[in-house]
């Protein structure tokens, strides 16, 4: 094994709300084998039992569970792991126009209220299938999860300005090539945001960070300026199992993670709103009391 995971230690020093909403993470069942055209499942494919040590160490109360790359359009273990996880969990899954009704009918049952594009190396459906999945989703009442390069923003800006479901900008963006809160892609992304259909995703900063870890500066500037832009908008995930780290020294601490992401919100309020009333709104969870 190259990789240890770590599900315990030094508690954050930011406390989470106790009906705090992970909106961005993957989780496994060892019978769903990964799918061709996706990449490997992640060393020892962590699952419910492993999910449920870091809800209790980070003082996570629900979640979403994100259809993983490794299994391409076969959403058996999402639905596996949505049934295993109960009612503190709904799903994001890929659909198409080849989703049958049935399928359909099984994944909203399940708890999927959301779906996913992928428009980066190893993902399941791309931009090019943007309005045939949107025209699905909005269909269901579903939201869609939307990744590509940020820095392409421009470029897509019309067609994104044109869905009729809610969506996400996904992990702070992924801006590849690097923008500062003055850069256009910025303005394109307010503008999204004030068309009142567009969230921002606060997850996975070091997939797209240039200037790294530990404090991330360059993708926290951005992610200040839109905070203050429309705290309304902002959801929050741990982008666990952190696919991406293929070495224990590679794996990020959960809870400095934590502690340096939720830094970027202003208040306690707007912490408040990232981690529970806006994903409640987007995901159809039931209001919390708080």
């Amino acid at each position: 094994m190259t990789i240890i995971r770590t599900f315990e230690g030094r508690q954050p020093g930011t406390a989470l709300p106790k009906s705090t909403i992970d909106t961005q993470m993957h989780m496994y069942l060892p019978e769903f084998p990964g799918q061709e055209g996706g990449p490997p499942l992640p060393e020892d494919a962590p699952g419910p039992d492993e999910y449920r040590r870091l809800m209790q160490w980070l003082g996570i109360g629900r979640v979403v569970i994100t259809q993983g790359n490794a299994h391409q359009r076969d959403n058996g273990n999402l639905v596996a792991c949505l049934r295993a996880m109960g009612p503190a969990a709904k799903g994001v899954a890929v659909i198409t126009r080849q989703t049958s009704p049935d399928q359909l009918q099984e994944l909203a049952e399940a708890g999927v209220v959301g779906a996913r594009i992928m428009d980066l190396p190893g993902g399941a459906v791309d931009l090019s299938h943007l309005e045939e999945v949107d025209d699905m989703a909005s269909q269901l009442g579903w939201c869609i999860a939307i990744q590509f390069d940020g820095s392409r923003l421009l470029e897509h800006e019309q067609r994104l300005s044109g869905l009729k479901s809610r969506w996400i900008f996904d992990h702070h963006g992924k801006f590849f090539a690097g923008v500062t809160p003055d850069s256009p892609q910025i303005d394109a992304l307010k503008r999204l945001i004030d068309r009142g259909r567009c969230w921002f995703k606060f997850a996975g900063c070091y997939e797209s960070s240039r200037s790294g870890g530990p404090d991330f500066e360059d993708i926290a500037a951005v992610a200040r300026a839109m905070a203050a832009h429309a705290p309304e908008r902002i959801i929050w995930g741990t982008n666990w199992p952190h696919n991406n780290a293929k070495t224990t020294a590679d794996y990020p601490d959960d809870a400095a993670l934590l502690d340096t992401v939720l830094s970027w919100l202003p208040s306690e309020e707007a912490r408040y709103k990232a981690l529970v009333t806006n994903p409640e709104e987007l995901f159809g969870f039931a209001p919390a009391n708080r």
